[in-house]
C-alpha cells in the first residue's frame, strides 16, 4: 500500500523543482489554530523533502495547531534560504508541528510522515535534490527517538520498499524559521504551477489515504 501510494505520484513531479519557484512574497500571513486554555501541547520536527508539501499535508491533520517551515540540522545560524540552497549550511527543510497528543499522536504524525514521502532516496525527493531535501526526524525526547526508531525498524522489515529506508534520526538542536512568505505556501499560492502540478496531487491522495484523520470542514 505504501510503496504503492508513494510510486504513483512521485513520476508526475518529477520534472517540477520546489527551489526553482522562488516566488517571494513577504506580505504573507501564516495560518494557525488558536491553542485553547489549558491544552498542553507537544512539538514534532520532520524533514521530508520540499517544506511547502510537508506544511500543506500536516495542516490539515486534526489536533495539528500549527506547521511552520524552516531550517535544522545544520551549522550555519540564521541561514537563509538562498543559503540553504547552495547547499553548504547543512540545514535541512523541515516543517516545525505543533500539536495535541490528546487528539493526534506521535505515532501517528509518524504514519504520516513516513508515508507521504520516499525515505530510501538520499538527499532527493522527486526533482528536487540536495542535502536540504534528505529525509530525517529530529527527536525531542527519548520517548520521541524510541518510537521512531521502531518504526523504522519495523518499516524496514515489512518489506515496503526494496530499498533500505536513509531516514535519519537525530538529536534536536536548533530550528530556525524559514522567511515569511515560505510559511503557509500551499494555501496562499494554490494557482502557482509548483503547487497545482505538485503540492495538489500530492494532497488529493493523502486525504484519500488518511480520510480519517483530517480536520472536519
Amino acid at each position: 500500500m505504501q510503496k504503492v501510494f508513494i510510486s504513483s505520484f512521485l513520476a508526475m513531479f518529477s520534472l517540477l523543482s520546489c527551489a526553482q519557484n522562488n516566488n517571494k512574497k513577504d506580505n504573507k500571513i501564516m495560518s494557525e489554530v488558536k491553542i485553547p486554555e489549558g491544552v498542553k501541547t507537544e512539538i514534532a520536527d520532520f524533514g521530508s523533502g520540499c517544506f511547502w508539501c510537508t506544511e500543506a499535508i500536516f495542516q490539515r491533520l486534526e489536533g495539528v495547531y500549527s506547521v511552520r517551515s524552516g531550517y535544522g540540522g545544520g551549522h550555519v545560524e540564521n541561514p537563509t534560504y538562498e543559503q540553504v540552497c547552495d547547499k553548504t549550511t547543512g540545514h535541512a527543510e523541515i516543517i516545525r508541528i505543533t500539536y495535541d497528543p490528546a487528539k493526534i499522536s506521535f505515532d501517528e504524525l509518524l504514519e504520516v510522515f513516513w508515508k507521504t514521502h520516499d525515505p530510501t532516496t538520499p538527499n532527493q525527493q522527486g526533482a528536487d535534490v540536495g542535502p536540504q531535501y534528505r529525509s530525517v526526524i529530529f527527536y525531542h525526547s527519548q520517548e520521541q527517538k524510541e518510537k521512531a526508531e521502531k518504526y523504522k525498524i519495523e518499516l524496514n522489515a515489512s518489506g515496503a520498499w526494496d530499498k533500505p529506508i536513509v531516514t535519519a534520526i537525530e538529536p534536536f538542536k536548533k530550528y530556525y524559521p524559514a522567511e515569511l512568505y515560505h510559511q503557509n505556501y500551499y494555501n496562499d499560492n494554490q494557482n502557482q504551477g509548483y503547487c497545482r502540478y505538485v503540492i495538489q496531487p500530492k494532497l488529493e491522495k493523502f486525504e484519500k489515504v488518511f480520510k480519517a484523520k483530517l480536520k472536519k470542514q
